[in-house]
């Protein structure tokens, strides 16, 4: 794969610096669309709230002062040469979005979003890093952040667009395992009960059992889905162990 960072940090903090309201609303559309051919100019951009509070720009001035933007460069630059065999060329941008405070953006149907429903973003021959406002802003999350989303579009290249759960199990394990992910994280007792309440639902496609499997029943409670009695995010962290496990054998 070919991959180039691009810098979109500063250009969401110049963003948030006008004042909130239409004036701040006008220059977000101005800079997220081409004004001669009106698709996306920067496609990362759209998982940003241009109405966000004074959160957003605080948590962006973290991100600046260790300069996650290096943190994203480097870890562009290594899974570039580890992935150099695997077809696809893509732009990366760095992107904060705000799942705490505002009604923008609910996280799971984000989140969701940015795992298995890429193609427009990927067809555009971008990758989007998404940084969220409700977890602390590091130089370890931002890296596992840039890797994670990188590995899934290879794997999305090799393999194409998840649709089953297990499907979505086994991306979004390598994705993670490639880059590195400890978490999440579940005890022994935990995975197995996980993998027996997923294990009838591995065909499924269908937005209310893949979500609650994923993320668990706080997602399910959340959006008005059936419990499966799963823990927060049980299905990331079952496809994380079991495919760390299989690259050790």
């Amino acid at each position: 794969m070919k991959l180039a960072h691009v810098p979109l940090l500063q250009i969401q903090r110049d963003l948030y610096s006008l004042p909130r309201g239409f004036e701040r609303f006008r220059a977000y559309l101005q800079t997220l669309i081409d004004a001669e051919t009106r698709d996306l100019a920067l496609p990362p951009l759209v998982a940003m709230n241009p109405m966000g509070k004074e959160h957003v720009p605080a948590l962006i001035d973290t991100l600046l002062a260790f300069d996650a933007e290096s943190v994203a460069a480097q870890a562009v630059a290594e899974a570039a040469a580890q992935l150099r065999e695997t077809p696809g060329e893509f732009k990366i941008g760095l992107a904060v979005s705000d799942d705490l405070k505002g009604g923008w953006t609910n996280r799971y149907t984000s989140e969701f979003s940015q795992c298995f429903e890429m193609k427009p973003i990927l067809q555009r021959g971008w990758l989007s890093v998404i940084l969220w406002t409700s977890e602390t802003p590091s130089v370890q999350t931002t890296r596992e952040t840039t890797l994670t989303t990188i590995y899934r579009a290879a794997y999305i290249q090799q393999h194409g667009m998840a649709r089953t759960l297990r499907e979505m199990l086994a991306q979004e394990g390598y994705a993670m395992a490639m880059a590195g992910c400890t978490k999440p994280a579940l005890d022994a007792a935990d995975l197995e009960y996980t993998r027996e309440i997923l294990s009838p639902h591995l065909e499924a496609k269908d937005r209310p059992t893949t979500m609650t499997c994923l993320f668990g029943d706080i997602a399910a409670h959340a959006l008005g889905y059936p419990p499966q009695g799963l823990s927060p995010r049980a299905g990331f962290a079952l496809a994380l162990h079991d495919s760390v496990a299989q690259h050790l054998c």
